[in-house]
């Protein structure tokens, strides 16, 4: 026990509603990107190291623009996420052009990570409560366990007041662990309450009291050969459709379902950021400096 949790940092896909490598877009006072404050959070909850996955296609970008303004603070890792990466005897279609999904890009850390770790978003904001509170959980659970976590965040503060998004509404059964995961394609803010479109177009009204799922996860190394298991079957029944990924939640809902592992539903009352809109960036490079003037954060961050 007392291993440091690691922390893994999806960032290999790029945003195609919003151009560019978003996962590197200045929005703090001091030209940091969102990836800088988790980083920062996470070290400051007793986190050991951090491992980027990445493509191999912006690794010197990434390198030069993320990892060289922390690598002096962390131990840093990068990892791949190649196509050509996956278990079994599957051979891969010249069609194929886009990631295999977020649980492939979990798998791929197989060989670099043996201690529990937490998975983030590179591009969301969690908020340093979420960090402390998931970095609790792992540090109680042997590399073998099969209790996992996951941060819930309360819908309302998670919405963009600038369209629709999609977040997994969770089922949280009386003792905080994950029932089940629903996902909803089209939210809206209403007023302090939620509403769902369904894809016939009516209308589903959620309180906005309920926890989401932002993909701020906790597993142990146990969790690679689940991902395995569960990634064979999705190629053979969905790696020949170019479009086709194999999601997180898909995995702990299979898990979940067949009472091979169980997962804690951990709240968070932080106010959840990203940049899903352009529009929404203002907002949290205003909110960024009222917490560097705050004090919560350092300016630089990175001094």
């Amino acid at each position: 026990m007392g291993m440091k949790p690691t922390l893994i940092v999806l960032a290999a896909g790029m945003g195609s509603r919003y151009g560019g490598i978003k996962q590197i877009d200045a929005v703090g006072p001091d030209g940091e990107a969102i990836l800088d404050y988790s980083v920062y959070d996470a070290l400051r909850a007793d986190f050991g190291r951090v491992v980027f996955v990445i493509r191999k296609d912006i690794e010197s970008e990434f390198r030069r623009m993320v990892g060289s303004r922390f690598e002096s603070f962390v131990d840093v890792s990068y990892v791949f996420q190649e196509l050509d990466d996956v278990p079994g005897t599957f051979k891969l279609t010249q069609e194929r052009k886009k990631p295999w999904g977020t649980a492939h890009a979990v798998w791929v850390c197989r060989n670099v990570v043996a201690e529990p770790f937490a998975v983030i978003n590179a591009d969301d904001f969690y908020g340093s409560g979420s960090y402390r509170t998931l970095s609790r959980a792992l540090s109680t659970e042997t590399s073998a366990s099969t209790h996992y976590a996951m941060v819930g965040f309360v819908l309302r503060k998670t919405l963009s007041p600038n369209g629709s998004v999609s977040r997994a509404v969770c089922d949280v059964d009386d003792r905080h662990t994950l029932a089940g995961i629903v996902e909803h394609k089209k939210l809206f803010p209403r007023g302090e309450a939620a509403v769902s479109v369904r894809p016939d177009g009516t209308e589903q009204v959620l309180t906005g009291d309920e926890l989401v799922s932002m993909n701020m996860f906790g597993f142990t190394p146990s969790a690679f050969d689940f991902i395995e298991a569960g990634f064979t079957g999705f190629l053979d029944r969905a790696g020949n459709d170019p479009t086709s990924e194999y999601y997180i939640p898909d995995v702990v809902d299979e898990l979940i379902r067949t009472g091979s592992a169980s997962m804690s539903v951990l709240r968070s009352e932080e106010q959840w950021f990203g940049v899903t809109y352009r529009e929404d960036k203002p907002v949290v490079e205003q909110e960024l400096l009222r917490r560097a003037a705050d004090g919560s954060y350092p300016r630089p961050l990175w001094a």
